[in-house]
């Protein structure tokens, strides 16, 4: 297995300014998916891989998760650039709108939990709700892991 390129401090100072100046629906859908609050699965996010900084990954379930906005509008063929870089890396890209987190956070980590492969059934049986949001039973709102 080839060791991992080392990232550039270049890199690194992009990816922290982007953690730094997210966009409300980023930090939404981050409120969302950090602390293994989805399914059990550990998300980063802002994270450089190759020439890129993909918006979240799960390393485990190998699914980068980006986040199009209206910065995206236009930019078919660079996206479709990235996501086949992305893919060469064994990577799945799962792409949501800023709309849709806006308007429904809960059904875009329920389709992030499915694209990672995650029983959502036997998950949301375990009683979770996005962080804001009480559950019904005001049990735990982190479910066991998978």
């Amino acid at each position: 297995m080839p060791l991992k390129p080392r990232r550039t401090d270049e890199q690194t100072e992009f990816a922290r300014q982007l953690r730094s100046t997210s966009p409300v629906p980023e930090r939404i859908l981050w409120n969302v998916l950090r602390n293994r609050q989805v399914a059990g699965l550990r998300f980063r996010r802002q994270i450089p891989v190759g020439p890129y900084c993909v918006d979240f990954i799960c390393s485990s379930a190998k699914l980068v998760v980006e986040l199009d906005g209206m910065s995206h509008d236009g930019r078919q063929q660079q996206d479709a650039e990235r996501t086949a870089f992305l893919n060469e890396q064994g990577l799945r890209v799962f792409r949501v709108t800023n709309e849709d987190v806006l308007n429904d956070v809960e059904s875009v980590a329920i389709a992030i939990a499915r694209e990672a492969g995650v029983d959502v059934v036997a998950w949301l049986n375990g009683k979770w709700s996005p962080p804001g949001r009480e559950s019904e039973s005001s049990v735990d709102r982190k479910p066991p892991s998978p």
